[in-house]
């Protein structure tokens, strides 16, 4: 509030209420009294969070979903790197879009891919494995990743053993690297959501919240829920349902992120109708991005026309803005050898945002990691076909998006200045 121009307009208002009684005097009532004026106290603005352990700092999705069979883990299968998790990778049995670059781990575990291209055998890490979980916070930590989003699908099924025990590794790690994390619910096709979660939050995470590295905002442990509102069968949930959710977690004294649809303040496309108050109980929104953009034009397209009215509103709520930014989808040629990631965070530190969330760490189901990747073609299997850091032409190590979040971080805190221009070199 600009105080010298609420002094001003007392003092016009003032003024005009003296004419005004002169004007009746004159009119033959003469011993109406001066009016007393009392002034009232300006009304701030609703304000945004200040700096915590989400607000002002850079966030990764965290899935921390990959198993092998031998590994020890609860679910003895090859978790999300296969489609048929009982049998061994292959190229006709892949989930991964992308082949991780594994040099960095202790324990790898033997794939049915035709050898790396180098000569050496195609495995892949475990998440299960204590020494992967700690190698990735590690890459966290050198750099400059502010706290991790662990992924968290329904718990109640037969994946909910080896999530809780990942949970665990996690915690540990963050511990170890003086990295935050928190509970990120993940609701896509979870039916009885509405009590379960709270259930699974009063049983088992909000222990959690006790770690020295747990995330906290405005004093209050952090906790996200991705996926109300969305308009495809996955989200059924009503307005009613989420907003019960919402205050639910709320009332436990947590700061709750929401994980919306990109289109959520105008309510359409792949936003439910009738969910802006819902969406509006959050004190932190994050629109999802990834499959909305997948070049600059884009970019600096939805900067216009989305992230900057979406800051706004939530300036005039109170309400943390959190976007998405993605490195692109690596199978589909968008990376633009960092260019497109840079670009967003460029478009997002100049929008205002309060946060980032990068979209994802681990990701390589969907080419969308920043986590260490193959360089070239000589560190994938041979003939599989997977597309690598160099696709178009320019040599990138496999720690390029990594080291590209960290200058990305830096430019959102201030720490160096802002500009359109990567400062990253592809190779160190």
């Amino acid at each position: 509030m600009n105080y010298k121009y609420y002094s001003n307009l007392l003092l016009a208002t003032a003024l005009t209420i003296a004419c005004s009684c002169s004007k009746v005097k004159n009119n033959g009532i003469e011993n109406m009294p001066n009016p007393v004026i009392t002034p009232t106290k300006p009304v701030d603005p609703v304000k945004q969070s200040p700096v915590g352990d989400v607000v002002g700092k850079i966030t990764v999705g965290y899935q921390g979903w990959f198993a092998t069979k031998g590994d020890g883990s609860p679910i003895d299968a090859w978790w999300h790197w296969t489609q048929d998790w009982g049998q061994t990778p292959s190229p006709t049995n892949k989930g991964m879009a992308s082949w991780p670059d594994v040099r960095d781990y202790t324990t790898t575990y033997q794939t049915g891919f035709a050898n790396l291209n180098n000569g050496s055998p195609a495995k892949l890490f475990s998440s299960f494995n204590d020494q992967t979980v700690d190698v990735q916070f590690k890459w966290m930590q050198d750099n400059g990743i502010d706290a991790a989003a662990l992924q968290r699908f329904n718990p109640t099924g037969g994946e909910g053993p080896v999530r809780d025990a990942i949970t665990v590794k996690v915690k540990a790690a963050a511990e170890a690297h003086n990295v935050k994390f928190y509970i990120m619910y993940d609701v896509s096709g979870w039916t009885s959501m509405q009590e379960e979660i709270k259930t699974d939050w009063t049983n088992k995470m909000s222990a959690y919240t006790a770690s020295s590295a747990y995330a906290k905002q405005n004093g209050k442990p952090v906790v996200c829920i991705w996926g109300f509102g969305f308009s495809d069968n996955n989200h059924p949930f009503s307005p009613e349902v989420c907003l019960d959710v919402i205050n639910w977690f709320k009332s436990k004294g947590c700061y709750v992120i929401g994980g919306v649809p990109t289109h959520w303040r105008t309510e359409e496309s792949d936003s439910r109708a009738g969910f802006l108050s819902t969406y509006s109980a959050f004190n932190m929104l994050s629109p999802w991005m990834v499959g909305r953009i997948g070049n600059v034009v884009e970019s600096d397209n939805f900067y216009n026309t989305v992230n900057v009215a979406d800051e706004k509103y939530c300036a005039s709520k109170g309400i943390d803005y959190q976007p998405c930014v993605l490195p692109g989808d690596l199978q589909a040629h968008q990376r633009a050898h960092g260019d497109f990631m840079w670009r967003q965070f460029y478009n997002m530190t100049r929008a205002g945002a309060q946060g980032i969330y990068i979209s994802m760490f681990d990701e390589y189901n969907e080419a969308n990691q920043i986590a260490k990747t193959a360089e070239n073609q000589s560190q994938i299997p041979a003939g599989s076909g997977f597309v690598t850091l160099d696709e178009d032409g320019t040599v990138c190590s496999s720690d390029y998006y990594l080291r590209l979040t960290n200058d990305g971080g830096k430019m959102f805190k201030g720490q160096i200045a802002l500009t359109k221009t990567r400062p990253t070199a592809p190779v160190q």
